[in-house]
């Protein structure tokens, strides 16, 4: 499994990478390697990989290696101002969090054998996958604003009118609170790759105990939602209301409009620039953060706190910074609970609970994503009809995964007492 998933990872790294070349962009790949010297662009995430790798290390080992990590970014910031370089484009740290991952790669293959040397290499590849996650998903948003002149968000903003406008109401939200909400909102936005290594700690915490990963965790979760959300992009190109209908998107603006006037035109795709990346439909940054919620529901509380934090956070982030519309988040709900799901049922073996959960929800985002191209003006007359429909179909996915993963837990079997012996006459 390991092996197929790193050879699936390859091969669609180097497509990217391809196609990247085809637009005069350097891809994942190349971008990666640029980090081992360059200031990195990523530098909490490097941390953060290098800290899902370390699950595999005895502490000795780890603080080991996190010395080291920090040493080799320490002299990469005396050399870079020995010769004068200014970090404009990046982190100052990270490159020694990848030096190190690199480095037990090597280690895994000279100096390892048999059950350590695969373990190390997993927890290696799990490390680099996280970083590779995100070079691919930068790539991705690059392919969609050059292969997509087109966008739909006219047709999204109209269905929006549904749910009454969220974003535009999160919008002036955000904006009364000042800087300091506003400084917190986009925190939240930008590490929630942070936020999932912490959950992910969490469950792979025993892995250098048990010798082994457990069969399911949120980083694969993670990472599938980023594999599979992006073709979803090419379907259904949407740049967010900002853009769309703020001063962000310049002259390709409909109007200046958001967060003050919710629009109201009869929907037609409408022509935008070549950098904006069409990533709106579905938010992903709404489904990682429900599955970062659900995967905290069996942490401590503090855990389960943070999960809960984090996902409300990351809806007023995407709705008040208007980087997404309302009728985004709904399907990027329905599209994390049907991944997660498809995960599960891949884990456990396919039965028909698993199998009728996956078919429901994937009707269900079909369904979401017909109505919203094809019904926008229905719904906007009529928004006390679609609007609590809306509501309903998330929720019936939202109810069929919790009644069948309860019914996949491990029941409890109560002891059995021993009957009592009769005395002896």
């Amino acid at each position: 499994m390991w092996a197929t998933t790193g050879a699936v990872t390859l091969v669609f790294l180097v497509a990217l990478e391809i196609a990247a070349r085809r637009y005069g962009l350097s891809g994942p790949i190349t971008n990666q390697l640029r980090e081992v010297i360059l200031p990195p662009k990523s530098g909490f995430l490097l941390y953060a990989s290098m800290a899902l790798m370390m699950v595999v290390l005895t502490w000795r080992q780890r603080l080991v290696a996190a010395g080291v990590a920090i040493g080799i970014d320490v002299a990469f910031l005396v050399v870079r101002w020995a010769l004068g370089v200014k970090v404009t484009d990046g982190h100052p740290f990270g490159n020694g969090a990848l030096w190190v991952i690199l480095g037990y790669a090597v280690i895994a293959v000279t100096r390892r054998k048999g059950q350590e040397r695969v373990l190390l290499l997993k927890g290696v590849g799990l490390g680099l996958l996280l970083v590779a996650g995100r070079k691919a998903g930068d790539t991705w948003l690059f392919i969609t604003s050059n292969t997509r002149p087109a966008v739909l968000d006219e047709y999204v903003a109209t269905a929006d009118h549904a749910l009454g406008n969220p974003s535009w109401l999160a919008g002036r939200m955000v904006r009364a609170t000042g800087p300091i909400g506003a400084h917190v909102l986009d925190y939240v936005y930008i590490q929630l790759a942070v936020a999932a290594v912490v959950v992910a700690l969490y469950q792979l915490r025993n892995v250098a105990v048990e010798r082994r990963f457990p069969r399911h965790h949120l980083v694969r979760t993670f990472l599938a939602i980023g594999l599979l959300g992006p073709a979803v992009y090419m379907v259904f190109p949407v740049v967010g209301p900002v853009f769309a209908y703020g001063a962000d998107g310049g002259h390709w603006a409909v109007a200046n409009l958001w967060p003050d006037t919710p629009p109201m035109n009869t929907p037609h795709p409408i022509p935008f620039d070549e950098i904006t990346p069409r990533n709106c439909m579905p938010s992903l940054h709404t489904a990682w953060a429900t599955a970062i919620f659900i995967h905290s529901r069996k942490g401590p509380r503090i855990l389960r706190f943070a999960g809960a934090f984090w996902l409300i956070a990351t809806l007023g982030a995407t709705l008040g910074f208007g980087y997404h519309y309302g009728v985004d988040l709904i399907a990027g709900v329905v599209f994390a609970l049907t991944v997660e799901a498809a995960l599960r049922s891949l884990e456990r073996g396919w039965d028909r609970s698993g199998t009728q959960l996956v078919f429901h929800g994937t009707a269900v985002f079909a369904a979401l994503l017909v109505s919203y191209r094809y019904l926008p003006m229905e719904m906007a007359a009529h928004p006390w009809v679609f609007g609590p429909l809306l509501i309903l179909a998330m929720s019936s996915v939202v109810h069929g995964y919790v009644r069948t993963t309860r019914r996949w837990e491990p029941k409890a079997v109560p002891v059995r007492q021993p009957e009592p012996q009769p005395e002896p006459v």
